[in-house]
């Protein structure tokens, strides 16, 4: 479905990716990169390094996409000398070229860049250690279908919005989500609804509703309690 994908540019000056199919954008046109930067690694990653000061974490993201989070996500842990195992589940990965012309090269290391780039096809289903502190996989498949032994101290829930896929914010998807959540871990997403809220309540998470992204007032941070 790629040829039908369109570069679409977003208010803060970084480009994000226009899905027909799905009739929205991967990012929030009110910025790709500030979205990015607030709700996962600002809200997720850097909160629970500050508050547990540990030298290694793991991150499952849902909705991999074009990877943007995953690389500010890395660059952080790179600076901070944390090591960092990472899984994306993504059901329609993006090709290679189109990742390409984002121009997320940008906003971090030209090594780590490459690194991403030149392994990205191979990380499809396989688990490939891209520098000393960062490990990534790309679980190629649909949420539901996702098995793993393995827990996470922070889930990214990235999925297009509800109004657009509602399948991925339903109580069988947000329970089979975070079932992989480590006890203490936490969740964070950009959206915030009453539903969520209450499916997050009822699995075990304390809610906590914190400022959004630029063009959203709120979003949700849930931080396990099991």
């Amino acid at each position: 479905m790629n040829h039908e994908l369109k570069i679409t540019l977003t208010a803060d000056g970084s480009n994000t990716i226009y899905n027909p199919e799905v009739g929205e954008n991967y990012h929030s046109r009110n910025g790709a990169l500030q979205e990015s930067r607030h709700v996962f690694v600002n809200s997720g990653l850097n909160y629970f390094l500050t508050k547990n000061n540990v030298k290694e974490v793991s991150v499952l993201e849902v909705g991999f996409g074009t990877g943007l989070n995953f690389l500010l996500s890395a660059d952080l842990c790179i600076n901070q000398k944390v090591k960092l195992y990472y899984t994306g589940i993504e059901a329609y990965p993006l090709s290679t070229e189109m990742i390409g012309k984002t121009g997320y090269d940008q906003y971090t290391s030209s090594t780590l860049w490459q690194q991403f780039m030149d392994n990205y096809e191979g990380l499809l289903g396989s688990s490939v250690a891209l520098n000393t502190y960062c490990t990534l996989q790309i679980a190629n498949c649909k949420l539901l279908n996702y098995r793993s032994a393995n827990k996470y101290d922070i889930i990214y829930f990235d999925a297009f919005a509800a109004s657009h896929q509602p399948e991925m914010w339903n109580e069988e998807s947000i329970a089979h989500t975070i079932q992989f959540l480590k006890p203490s871990g936490i969740f964070v997403t950009y959206a915030i609804t009453g539903n969520l809220k209450r499916m997050l309540k009822a699995l075990g998470l304390t809610i906590q509703k914190i400022p959004g992204a630029a063009g959203k007032r709120e979003m949700l941070r849930g931080c396990a309690d099991f």
